[in-house]
C-alpha cells in the first residue's frame, strides 16, 4: 500500500511539474466522450496532457475539480477541492506538530481508479499527502 501511495504521489508531483495545457481539439474523442458520459452536467474549462494522460479541469457547484484519464477514456483518478475542515483529523494534528507556523490554505480529496482515497493539504506553497485516515504519506 505504501508503494502505491508513493508512486501516486510521485506521479501527481510529476504531472504538476510537466503538464502541458492543450486545446480541446487535441483531446481524443474517447476521452471527451468518457468525460461527457461521467460528468454530463459540467463544461471542461482546461485540458492538460502529461505522459499520455489527459487531465480535464472543471468547476461544479463553485468547487474546482479535475479528472485524469488515459487515452482510451478510462478514469485513473479524480480530485475534488474540499473545505479544509473536511480533512481527516490526523491531517491538522500532523501539520500543527510538524509545521507549527503553517496554515492549511487548500485541501482536496483524491480518489484513484480502485477507489483508494487520499487527501492533499496545501501549506506554504507545497502539497502534503495523507491516507484516508489522515496518516502522512508524503
Amino acid at each position: 500500500m505504501k508503494k502505491i501511495a508513493l508512486i501516486f504521489m510521485a506521479s501527481a508531483f510529476t504531472s504538476v511539474m510537466f503538464a502541458q495545457q492543450i486545446k480541446e481539439s487535441e483531446v481524443p474523442e474517447a476521452v471527451k466522450s468518457a468525460m461527457k458520459k461521467k460528468y454530463s452536467s459540467v463544461k471542461v474549462t482546461k485540458w492538460e496532457k502529461e505522459d499520455g494522460y489527459y487531465e480535464a479541469g472543471f468547476t461544479k457547484d463553485k468547487i474546482k475539480n479535475s479528472v485524469l484519464l488515459d487515452g482510451k477514456g478510462n478514469i485513473k483518478e479524480s480530485e475534488f477541492e474540499i473545505p479544509v475542515n473536511n480533512l481527516p483529523k490526523g491531517v491538522a494534528e500532523y501539520v500543527k506538530k510538524n509545521h507549527p507556523k503553517a496554515t492549511i490554505i487548500g485541501a482536496a480529496k483524491i480518489t484513484d481508479s480502485k477507489g483508494v482515497i487520499t487527501y492533499e493539504a496545501e501549506i506554504k506553497g507545497k502539497d502534503l499527502f495523507f491516507d484516508a485516515n489522515g496518516k502522512f504519506l508524503k
